[in-house]
């Protein structure tokens, strides 16, 4: 069982008040907290995956109690259970749907405010000569809103960024701790309103989709962590299995509140993050897209339209109708020859997307080495420098470099403000800052506007916007937003990106029709294929953020221009490095697992990637030896065994461990010995001084060194009967390697919630007694505590007299799936991916277990590792 399954422990055992266990420099840590820690190499400073993270277990587990729970269902029952699930995800719908119309009006409301006074005191100070007044009012704000929405960063951490690679990783298996914690929420809805307001270029649509994956895993269970007081009766969904459907329903839910595109939450939800998928849940999540969608239409539309029932604003963000004017009897939407710039638009916006990319990266690198690990204030200070350098830029760019841009004699007649046309919305979204009569600002049209509405001038405006405002507006969106993507304050790339692209789009559709003369170019176009252009070389989606750019346009003739452009700009952008929540979530150390292994990968079997080193119990164990183990390990799941006493002549023969059916040299052996007093003393949490009371510093400093000949020693030892631990001692690390590698017959599986559940309830029965006579557990009792079972190091077990036995067999998987020593890696990694397992034991041809497949085990990095190691060996 390898470190990364249980996670490092927050406290490590002490030695008699001395410095912690696990504490010193870089260079007295071994290779294996280096990588726990996520530390780089100092070779090519790769980031490896960090092994405290854990796994989601989607894999049920068969025990007695559960199948006291089937035999129970009946038609009845099961309708019971489907009607409840689709209730909840409707109500998960509704919920996101409600979150997205608080941050929307907040962040409606506050903007309009600042930009009001600030546009005021600009015409004001325009003819006295106080436009620095008007900067410092604008500063005032800005700064203000990006102070409170650092503020709920540091409340939780995890509320920062986007939330799109946490909810990726969540989707993916990987437990991301507080990720869908009501905390959580409450922080990303609140900071991001603050965040958007504040001028920084970031959005609301990202979070958002955190936001619907917490409403989805925290309402069905009707209970918080924050409100731990408050409790509600309700048995149903208390398995990771089911939360993940709920989160991926409310990802799904979040993509549809934020672009109003049901179908393209759809295929996000699936595309990006889950690893198992039926049609079940399709139609479930598609249900409760469309109930967020218009859940938030029809508050919007009542709202805003005071027309309660009319379903005119769909989502968050919207393009509005693609239309050509009356007047221009030769535009067209998009013409077969436009195509051919459509590619080369898209080969450029992979491009920059890459370059977006690196520089992104190379700048979270720093932060994680110089500003995270420094004072929180430090994150406060860069969020605010931000802030300030990117107000004075905005507002002098306007002041000084905008141009002033005749007004089209047809823009009352365009599509401005989509649905509905009115001249009082058209003037307010345009600025005449320094301008005469008829003519505006086009540079303070593009910053002194909500992003959405930055984004509707490039799509739909009749007007010009002169080439060089266009580029150099380009240009400060590219650096500004790269800049503060990563910033501890809750943002989204999604408009940020959508609007750089834009402007380049509107930049080629200018230049084609000076340079080129073509005259039926509708600019509005190459603006939506410049944004998907953009946003694809950024975040490489391709199915999803095709059908979610058609939704948002309502024009299905965009989709092959759109489709093609996304996968020309993920196809040059792939060519030099990942997508950008890629890339966090590697900077993160997590360890995700990709759709499927490469070709070259099945050079490796099972036997060459599992783990040997055992921690396992037997069917009935004293709860001395269960609380040794559960205290000393960190492992989340141990095998149930017998030992194999059949095959104990046999247990070695020559060189090759017939038990195990795989040949090991004696220099694997040594290595595989190595390794497990490595891991041991890097991860020794030792129990209470009742059951045994050692430190690392009664450890020698040094391990003798490994003779050539112990294989040998095994060999010539290997008649020497075994010690009888059964049931009265447990696996020890003192076993010598011969103990360590014995047959042992492979029974199920025992999770250490399980275990811990047992012993907190006192299921046991005295050695004077049988085991019927041990209580039993129900299914709901032995999920009451889900998802926070009780830690070992936390629960009383001083009422509990060691000698007594647990019989887990009733509670154990008897039948999880497994796989043989000789299974191809790709065999392997598909049957951990799409099962969505946890734990994949390795049984050879006679039923006995020789080892052990985890998460960590089948990341990208590990089987690189291994198969150089193939190589070298073979």
């Amino acid at each position: 069982m390898t470190l990364w399954e249980g996670g490092i422990k927050k406290k490590m055992a002490c030695c008699g008040g001395s410095v912690c266990c696990c504490c010193g420099n870089r260079e007295s840590r071994t290779p294996e907290e280096l990588t726990i820690l996520g530390e780089t190499h100092e070779e090519d400073e790769e980031i490896l995956p960090r092994k405290d993270y854990e796994s989601l277990d989607y894999d049920r587990c068969i025990s007695d109690p559960y199948l006291e729970v089937l035999e129970s269902i009946n038609y009845k029952r099961a309708w019971r259970y489907e009607a409840v699930k689709w209730i909840m995800v409707f109500a998960i719908g509704v919920c996101t749907g409600l979150v997205g119309l608080f941050v929307d009006f907040f962040v409606q409301l506050f903007s309009r405010f600042k930009y009001r006074v600030v546009q005021g005191s600009v015409e004001e100070c325009t003819e006295r000569g106080c436009l620095a007044l008007s900067l410092l009012e604008l500063l005032g704000f800005n700064l203000t809103f990006t102070f409170i929405a650092t503020l709920f960063v540091l409340i939780q951490p995890v509320a920062a960024g986007s939330g799109i690679p946490e909810i990726k990783c969540y989707l993916n298996g990987v437990k991301v701790p507080g990720v869908v914690r009501l905390r959580t929420l409450v922080c990303k809805a609140l900071g991001v309103l603050f965040s958007v307001s504040g001028g920084l270029f970031v959005g609301k649509e990202g979070p958002m989709i955190h936001s619907g994956a917490v409403v989805g895993a925290g309402l069905p269970q009707f209970q918080s962590m924050s409100f731990q007081k408050i409790r509600f009766d309700f048995p149903y969904f208390r398995s990771d299995r089911d939360k993940r459907d709920f989160v991926s329903a409310g990802a799904a839910a979040g993509v549809a509140a934020a672009f109003g595109a049901p179908i393209g939450g759809t295929l996000f939800s699936l595309e990006e993050g889950s690893s198992f998928w039926n049609q079940g849940l399709t139609w479930k999540v598609l249900f409760c897209s469309m109930s967020a969608t218009f859940t938030l239409n029809f508050f919007r539309s009542g709202i805003q339209f005071s027309s309660w029932g009319s379903f005119q604003l769909p989502g968050l963000l919207n393009f509005g109708e693609f239309k050509c004017s009356d007047a221009d009897k030769k535009c067209h939407l998009w013409t077969i020859v436009d195509l051919a710039f459509f590619i080369v638009m898209g080969v450029t916006g992979g491009l920059l997307g890459a370059t977006f990319n690196c520089l992104n990266k190379r700048l979270a690198k720093y932060r994680m080495k110089n500003v995270h690990p420094k004072p929180k204030l430090v994150r406060v200070f860069e969020s605010l420098l931000i802030s300030l350098v990117t107000t004075v830029i905005i507002f002098v760019a306007s002041m000084v470099l905008g141009e002033c841009r005749e007004l089209s004699p047809h823009w009352s007649n365009t599509s401005l403000t989509f649905q509905v046309s009115s001249s009082e919305e058209v003037n307010s979204s345009i600025k005449t800052f320094f301008c005469p009569n008829n003519t505006y600002n086009d540079m303070a049209t593009l910053f002194f506007n909500p992003q959405e509405s930055a984004i509707l001038q490039l799509f739909h405006q009749d007007g010009t916007f002169s080439p060089v405002t266009l580029s150099i507006f380009c240009c400060m969106y590219f650096l500004l937003s790269c800049w503060t993507y990563g910033l501890s304050v809750p943002s989204g790339l999604f408009v940020p990106s959508l609007l750089c692209g834009a402007a380049y789009g509107r930049l080629v559709a200018n230049l084609l029709k000076s340079y080129l003369g073509l005259s039926h170019i509708y600019s509005g176009t190459f603006a939506l294929i410049g944004a998907a252009a953009f946003l694809g070389g950024v975040v490489r989606m391709t199915i999803s953020l095709t059908v979610i750019l058609i939704e948002s346009t309502n024009e299905i003739s965009y989709g092959l221009p759109i489709m093609i452009t996304l996968m020309v700009a993920k196809w040059t952008g792939d060519f030099f490095n990942k997508g950008i929540y890629d890339i966090h979530v590697e900077l993160r150390g997590v360890p995700l697992l990709e759709w499927e292994t490469e070709e070259e990968m099945d050079k490796l079997r099972a036997c060459d990637i599992m783990e040997p080193n055992l921690t396992y119990v037997y069917p009935h164990t004293r709860i001395q030896s269960l609380v040794s183990i559960l205290r000393t390990t960190a492992h989340h799941a141990f095998p149930v065994v017998t030992e194999n006493r059949g095959n104990e002549k046999e247990f070695m023969k020559g060189n090759q461990l017939i038990s195990n059916n795989i040949k090991f040299k004696k220099a694997s052996i040594l290595t595989r010995a190595g390794e497990q007093r490595k891991r041991s003393q890097s991860m020794k949490s030792y129990p209470s001084s009742e059951l045994r009371n050692m430190c690392d510093e009664h450890i020698a400093a040094e391990e003798p060194v490994e003779k050539e000949d112990m294989l040998q020693q095994m060999l010539e030892r290997r008649y020497t009967p075994y010690p009888n631990l059964y049931p009265d001692q447990s696996p020890s690390e003192e076993w010598t390697m011969e103990e360590r590698f014995r047959p042992l017959t492979f029974h199920g599986i025992i999770l250490r919630s399980q275990l811990v559940t047992l012993l907190v309830r006192g299921v046991c029965y005295a050695e004077n007694q049988s085991s019927a006579s041990q209580p039993r557990l129900s299914h709901a009792e032995m999920c009451e505590d889900y998802p926070r079972y009780p830690d070992i190091h936390d629960v009383n077990l001083t009422l509990l007299n060691p000698r007594m036995i647990v019989d887990v067999a009733p509670y154990m998987n008897p039948c999880p799936f497994s796989v043989s020593p000789n299974t191809h890696v790709s065999q392997v990694f598909n049957l951990f991916r799409t099962m969505g397992l946890r734990h994949l034991p390795v049984v050879n041809a006679i039923g006995e277990i020789v080892g052990i497949i985890t998460r960590h085990n089948l990341t990208h990095e590990f089987l690189q590792a291994r198969l150089r190691q193939h190589y070298m060996t073979s």
